[in-house]
């Protein structure tokens, strides 16, 4: 194809090699209709080299000015892209964000209802104790002593000492158990850990788990361990803790949570697919649950597919 200089340089050439041969002096004799003919058929190229050149000059300047135009809107539209994935980027974030404000919402109002769960079952297990004592009382024979109550001790020796005979002073009965009341020390570790007293919380957590650690409170305590390491950012001591409450507790009401906080903490580590596992596993076995919500929203922003291919 030609370009624009050389189709006119080709062109004046033309025009000019004609006009030399029409300026070149001939014989009188020669002067002929012939000759006249051809004047006019060269004087009629020029014209049209003239046209012709007009035309490519004003179709050459449209062309430029259609270049420049598309040049500055694929500016603009590469602009808006660019503005566009910026506040996408910042609505992931600030929605990450607001994923965390709720799931701790979230499982405040869990541990309060399970604590309310809890209160009513030993409240519940109280009346029935007091009931079988009163039913006790009643079926006891009149003026019999109550058990534990006789009136003397077996083989009292004739002195009236309280020891029996041929023994030393009577066996001490053991110490009370030092370990601290469940209810209250597991209180206390989710008050520390709202006020963010990280290290108090977990030593109240632990003493849940090693007094009391076949208890349902157990569970709990272990997923607020792990609650605690993922906000210090230590996100594998947090996954250790959540697997201990999805084995160790997996009837637990804070396994749903657990799996949705391990995955978060596996992207945190860089570990996304690992991440994305868990946040399906976690719409599979407990899809109605908020947690369940809260992963499908992440997956969604994610642009990642709820059900694996």
């Amino acid at each position: 194809m030609l370009t624009r200089p050389s189709l006119r340089n080709r062109l004046l050439s033309a025009v000019f090699l004609a006009a030399v041969l029409v300026s070149v002096p001939m014989p009188a004799h020669a002067a002929s209709k012939e000759i006249i003919e051809l004047q006019t058929q060269v004087q009629q190229l020029l014209d049209m080299v003239q046209r012709l050149q007009s035309t490519i000059d004003t179709k050459f300047g449209a062309l430029q000015n259609i270049t420049q135009q598309t040049a500055d809107n694929v500016t603009q539209m590469t602009a808006t892209v660019n503005a566009l994935q910026t506040k996408i980027n910042a609505q992931n974030e600030a929605g990450g964000g607001r994923l965390d404000t709720v799931s701790g919402q979230v499982q405040s109002l869990n541990d309060s209802v399970d604590e309310l769960k809890s209160r009513i079952a030993k409240l519940d297990k109280s009346i029935q104790d007091m009931q079988a004592q009163l039913q006790n009382i009643q079926t006891q024979p009149a003026g019999s002593a109550p058990a534990g109550q006789t009136g003397a001790p077996v083989n009292a020796p004739p002195d009236g000492s309280g020891s029996p005979s041929g023994t030393g002073p009577a066996p001490v009965a053991p110490a009370a158990s030092q370990a601290p009341p469940l209810q209250e020390t597991f209180q206390a570790g989710v008050r520390d850990y709202n006020a963010a007293r990280y290290s108090v919380a977990g030593g109240e957590f632990q003493d849940v788990l090693r007094y009391y650690p076949l208890d349902d409170l157990a569970g709990s305590a272990e997923f607020y361990l792990g609650e605690i390491a993922y906000r210090q950012q230590d996100y594998a001591g947090a996954v250790k803790s959540y697997n201990a409450v999805l084995e160790g507790f997996s009837g637990s009401p804070k396994a749903p949570a657990a799996q949705l906080r391990k995955g978060l903490a596996l992207m945190q580590m860089n570990k996304k697919d690992a991440g994305i596992h868990e946040l399906r596993l976690l719409i599979q076995r407990h899809p109605q649950t908020p947690e369940a919500a809260q992963a499908r929203t992440k997956l969604n922003g994610m642009g990642v597919r709820i059900t694996a291919r």
